[in-house]
């Protein structure tokens, strides 16, 4: 990736991934702290225009450069933290919500995750933009301004981690924190032409004060520009802390050791077909996965029409929501407990959520375990198709499917029809995410289509569970065949 220079000879590390400007600091080329205010004054100039970045922590940043930053692998590289999750002791997470911003309630401990972006060397530089508890798949929080899509500032920038993925793909900084319940890390990378890895069920810990949400649907991992900067990120934060209810299966090496291997002879279901009638059918998101099915093939891999039969089970969304609803009124009323000491009114959430919270207290405990059943023999047929044919299963490799089932709708397209229509709308944009986080299969999504005005179609591969070096093999080997770093937003630096 070039490296121009500019005042007094500092590099200019915009478009930089966090590889390269990791490598500058290593060589002398750049210290943390001029990284560090390059990325503030790229938020200052462009963030305006986006929303992307709500709450900065400069001051506490460039103290940080001056300090005895820890010597990991990527020290000094500038970074921001989505603003759901991953807390910091001391400092503020208003998980897209009002009455938690309006209280300015402040965390008592470090997460695992965060003591991990810490040792790696990373700069945290303020949080991102998210829709309210993360419940919906665009981030216009009634909170907060919405985040606006770098490639067409009237569109969606997807959600929940829509902040982190509009900061990257506008090149404010290279990396940035994500986690996904149901597609949060890989429809905000579909909608903002970026690398989205959602990581194998318990790879990264969201310890200590999480074991699981969402029953186990929900992972955190960050959203780039390069493949390489998601293995090398994936690599620092991967690995449980004591007491994690289950541990993720070990991979056979670094995942940065898989970008640049052979890809091999591997089976390939492409997933032709439409969805269902509910379900939007952007003939954009057909042809991206028409392409990605021609360069696998031109990579050595065997391509077929396949899918699991059990990929769009009707009752699936039903359960998967109830899940959701138990989650949103536990949290809630964790919430008021513990850190407001006082009830959370419906006025205060949007109607999304007071809908969920009102659900989930009228489940029973036959009703939540009865859907956690389901789910699970359900998961066991799906991940049959990867299984081997010695085992029963089809023996694929990889599946390949749209990310998303249209490009990025305009802001305020979800909510349009009403609230009841809201819930219908979500549902006919994501038909191929949550599956894999019920799953806990590993799943990425790379912009390898644009459509003719210029707007990136992300396209999903997903892999048997704990095999994210496929993955990563993979897309690094479809990274370099269609590339797409010289890509520019409308909006950028």
């Amino acid at each position: 990736m070039e490296c121009r220079r500019y005042r007094r000879g500092v590099p200019d590390t915009t478009w930089l991934d966090a590889t390269a400007q990791a490598a500058l600091v290593r060589a002398g080329d750049a210290t943390p702290a001029e990284l560090v205010e390059a990325a503030i004054e790229r938020i200052e100039r462009v963030n305006p225009q986006l929303d992307a970045v709500l709450r900065e922590r400069f001051d506490a940043a460039r103290t940080e450069v001056r300090g005895d930053l820890p010597d990991g692998p990527f020290r000094g590289v500038p970074l921001l933290l989505k603003d759901l999750g991953c807390h910091v002791a001391g400092e503020e997470t208003h998980y897209g919500t009002s009455f938690l911003r309006d209280a300015g309630v402040r965390w008592p401990n470090d997460s695992h995750l965060a003591q991990r972006f810490r040792a790696a060397g990373f700069v945290v530089l303020g949080r991102t933009n998210v829709p309210e508890f993360g419940t919906t798949i665009t981030t216009e929080p009634a909170a907060n301004p919405p985040a606006r899509n770098p490639f067409d500032t009237g569109r969606s920038t997807g959600g929940s981690s829509g902040g982190s993925a509009a900061a990257v793909a506008a090149g404010l900084v290279p990396v940035a924190h994500a986690n996904d319940g149901g597609g949060s890390i890989r429809i905000p990378a579909a909608a903002c032409g970026l690398v989205g890895l959602k990581p194998t069920r318990a790879r990264v810990s969201q310890g200590p004060d999480v074991g699981e949400s969402w029953a186990g649907a929900t992972i955190d991992g960050v959203v780039t520009r390069s493949v390489r900067d998601t293995a090398a990120v994936l690599d620092l934060i991967a690995g449980p802390m004591p007491g994690d209810p289950y541990v993720a299966p070990s991979l056979p090496r670094p995942l940065t050791e898989e970008v640049g291997t052979p890809v091999g002879r591997l089976r390939v279901g492409l997933l032709d077909a439409a969805p269902g009638e509910q379900y939007l059918d952007d003939p954009a998101c057909r042809a991206a996965v028409e392409r990605a099915g021609r360069l696998l093939a031109d990579l050595g891999c065997d391509v077929e029409p396949g899918s699991p039969e059990a990929m769009f089970e009707p009752l699936f969304p039903r359960f998967f929501t109830t899940t959701i609803a138990a989650d949103v009124a536990l949290t809630l009323s964790a919430l008021e407990r513990s850190a407001l000491g006082r009830p959370v009114e419906d006025t205060e959430l949007e109607p999304r959520n007071a809908m969920y919270r009102a659900v989930g207290r009228k489940l029973s405990a036959e009703d939540y375990v009865g859907a956690r059943a389901w789910l699970g023999v359900w998961s066991r047929r799906m991940a049959g198709w990867w299984a081997p044919s010695g085992l029963g299963g089809q023996g694929f490799d990889l599946l390949v499917t749209p990310t998303i089932a249209a490009r990025p709708p305009e802001l305020g397209w979800f909510t349009a029809g009403g609230d009841k229509e809201e819930g219908r709308r979500i549902n006919s944009l994501m038909p191929y995410t949550a599956q894999f986080n019920v799953t806990g299969q590993p799943a990425i999504s790379l912009p390898l289509h644009w459509t003719d005005e210029g707007l990136p179609i992300g396209v999903q591969l997903v892999a048997a569970s704990g095999r994210e070096d496929v993955l990563v093999r993979v897309a690094a080997a479809l990274e370099e065949a269609a590339p797409w770093a010289d890509r520019r937003p409308a909006v950028s630096v």
